[in-house]
């Protein structure tokens, strides 16, 4: 549970990965599917491990299994009995598990970082609807009602033993006090809170993030909290209102700034040059920093090469 801590107290910037969907499409694998990512746990798992493995070797400290939108449910719905379900959903901690340790026995003795860790994705329940609405935090599901959606991947992904859950892209402050309310069944368990924000103050869903930094902070199972999928001109401002109301490390890991239809599953406009913003976002007190949505390796890349140039001023 104090993984993130003890990692800072040595580095000056954890690295995570980058987009998942973005990069499997990249290589051919066609995520247009309720389950998005997911499906290649069942199709394609050896391309599932290389993505993993080419995040490390990118540079990434922490890697983030491909659940975001797998669950039982979901599985159960393309044919899947439950205990097979149950099953792919461990497969995706186990995928990063190998990746990493496959990565770290070749290259643990290359340059200055530390062993990475494997996060576990704990998707919001608008990923399992597939409809967008973790951009717009419009459930009609009750804080009850999304805790009995959270708990039993909950048990799932903790059994897998992932370093830390990533509990991300959620738009409601109450998602978060579901899927807290569900982890104190696991006191050793550990995890970062992320929330999709629409502008430099304010949940998808309309909760204000220093209200939700404020609630967090005392939350003794959370190594961090923050901000991911969301437009990267937005993420210094919330950065510091987080930042007024904790201690506790920020992660920030922004999408390229493009729109997502969530009908066709596709997205427009034009994308932000990223790397112009990882040092703003790292002065404004962001401790774990890497991508979501559309990006890449080689952004994954540039941050790391900022954590390098940290590293050697200390």
């Amino acid at each position: 549970m104090n993984t993130i801590a003890e990692y800072l107290q040595e580095y000056p910037l954890i690295v995570l990965d980058g987009a998942f969907g973005t990069e499997l499409a990249r290589r051919g694998f066609d995520t247009n599917d309720e389950l998005w990512s997911a499906k290649a746990l069942f199709e394609q798992p050896e391309l599932v491990r290389a993505v993993h493995h080419d995040y490390y070797a990118a540079g990434a400290d922490i890697s983030t299994s491909a659940s975001y939108q797998a669950t039982v449910e979901g599985f159960e719905k393309k044919g899947f009995t439950r205990e097979q379900a149950k099953a792919l959903i461990t497969r995706s901690v186990r995928l990063v598990q190998e990746a990493r340790d496959d990565y770290w026995q070749a290259n643990a003795k290359a340059g200055q970082r530390p062993r990475p860790l494997v996060a576990a994705s704990v998707g919001p329940y608008g990923a399992y609807l597939a409809d967008g609405s973790e951009y717009r935090g419009d459930y009609s599901a009750s804080r009850a009602e999304l805790a009995d959606f959270h708990a039993e991947r909950l048990a799932i992904l903790v059994a897998a033993a992932p370093d830390i859950l990533a509990c991300e892209t959620l738009p409601l402050f109450s998602e978060a006090e579901a899927i807290l309310a569900d982890l104190q069944r696991y006191p050793a368990a550990g995890a970062w809170i992320s929330f999709s924000c629409r502008d430099e103050v304010h949940t998808c869903g309309g909760d204000d993030i220093a209200d939700c930094a404020r609630f967090l902070d005392k939350q003794s199972q959370v190594a961090a909290i923050g901000i991911n999928c969301t437009a990267p001109q937005h993420v210094a401002g919330l950065i510091r209102r987080i930042r007024e109301q904790t201690d506790k490390p920020v992660v920030v890991y922004p999408n390229t700034g493009e729109t997502y239809d969530a009908v066709t599953k596709t997205w427009h406009g034009s994308a932000t040059p990223y790397h112009e913003f990882v040092r703003q976002w790292y002065e404004a007190g962001a401790r774990l920093i890497g991508g979501c949505c559309r990006t890449t390796p080689d952004d994954i890349r540039g941050i790391a090469a900022l954590r390098q140039s940290l590293q050697e001023k200390r």
